[in-house]
């Protein structure tokens, strides 16, 4: 039979575990999501369904969407035990500078529709953590703008080849005149991609007021609020612009580029060229050969092609091919630290982040783009940790492998 007795305040005291009190319903919110996808749910209470749809879709029937995240389910580490990993460090360098973690936020365009903080909240956030940002075309913050709302930190800016060159160069001049460290070339989008979702939703630019979106957003005032009490919404290298997505990308977009337009842009920009959007060893070599410093082995995040080749597949043949000739980047489907700790191993200088960050930016506006950053860090620390490596230069192919 069990005896039972009154326990002892000296054993009971160990238990009581007071955590700090904190009136801020944002820092709750955030400090309970223990992963980027808890954020992804958060977001998804707190935007529009055409908001997150925006976000949080793809292309045709989503294929590479589902396929860029499904490849690193088939990642599988290679642990050695019995290692002194107390200490771990994550910092690498990108394009010949430090960074604290292979990282990249990479550019999203119209950041403002997700949380009214925007662009500079981003930057802000990844000048904290130490890894660039770029900053998109499609942004809702101007060049000029992002540098004096976010001094600090590494600022990189994201081109597409417009139809009229000479608005190509304005904004490549621009960006130059402003001291944005890295140029990138965005290939992959000859047309823009079919997001039916934004079709289904009616998604314009910016939101419509419709039946559909005034009953949406009286589910969620505190964004129609922001949104009707900040500045109006627009493409701030596009401010003349109005429409819907699709007629956004038949005006801009450029069907007739070529390589011959690569090396032109080199010549047209003095520091670093990253080509992003290259899937094959042929077209990144490619990218080399006429100039560029880096290469974005990307999808589009699954918005352009679907089922087109998977990045993180795609990957280690494109790294070989490369060597150092270049430095190799990959996006698609990242949304944990293991996931970035998985890119470098299989061949990736860095991974760029869209999607994640863009999560913890509608969940909480700046400071959810800090807990993005936060769990990232904290994640890849941990399975380096549990791998037995305690460096980035660690993580080689042996390391890893797709199962």
């Amino acid at each position: 039979m069990t005896q039972r007795r009154l326990p002892r305040w000296s054993e009971f005291k160990p238990l009581l575990q007071v955590q700090p009190v904190t009136l801020d319903r944002t820092a709750r919110r955030l400090r309970r999501a223990a992963s980027v996808e808890d954020l992804r749910e958060q977001a998804r209470r707190r935007v529009p369904r055409a908001v997150f749809d925006y976000t949080d879709g793809g292309a045709g029937r989503e294929v590479g969407l589902r396929r860029s995240r499904t490849a690193f389910d088939r990642v599988e580490f290679v642990p050695s035990v019995l290692r002194n990993v107390s200490s771990v460090d994550v910092s690498t360098t990108v394009l010949g500078r430090p960074a604290a973690l292979p990282l990249v936020l990479a550019p999203t365009g119209f950041t403002r529709m997700m949380n009214h903080q925007g662009e500079p909240a981003v930057a802000r956030a990844a000048a904290r953590a130490g890894v660039p940002y770029a900053l998109s075309t499609m942004g809702t913050t101007s060049p000029e703008r992002l540098v004096a709302e976010a001094p600090d930190g590494r600022r990189w800016f994201q081109l597409y080849l417009w139809r009229d060159r000479a608005a190509s160069t304005e904004i490549v001049r621009r960006a130059a005149g402003n001291g944005y460290e890295a140029l990138v070339l965005t290939v992959d989008t000859p047309v823009g991609g079919l997001r039916l979702r934004d079709v289904r939703n009616g998604m314009t630019i910016p939101p419509a007021l419709t039946a559909r979106t005034i009953l949406d957003g009286a589910r969620h005032p505190s964004w129609w609020v922001n949104l009707l009490t900040t500045e109006p919404l627009e493409f701030a290298s596009l401010n003349s612009f109005a429409g819907t997505v699709s007629d956004l990308a038949s005006q801009v977009f450029d069907p007739s580029a070529t390589l011959a337009d690569v090396r032109w842009l080199r010549d047209q920009w003095s520091g670093p060229l990253i080509v992003k959007g290259l899937l094959t060893v042929d077209d990144a070599v490619a990218a080399v050969d006429a100039g560029a410093d880096g290469v974005v082995v990307s999808n589009h995040g699954g918005r352009q092609l679907d089922q087109s080749p998977t990045p993180l597949e795609q990957l280690p043949a494109i790294a070989e091919a490369i060597g150092d000739r270049a430095e190799v980047y990959v996006d698609g489907g990242v949304m944990s630290g293991s996931d970035v700790m998985a890119a470098v191993a299989l061949g990736a200088r860095a991974a760029l982040v869209g999607r994640a960050y863009l999560y913890g930016l509608m969940a909480g506006g700046e400071a959810g783009v800090d807990r993005v950053l936060e769990i990232l860090r904290r994640e890849m620390v941990t399975a380096m940790q549990l791998t037995g490596v305690t460096s980035v230069a660690e993580l080689t192919k042996e390391r890893v492998r797709l199962r």
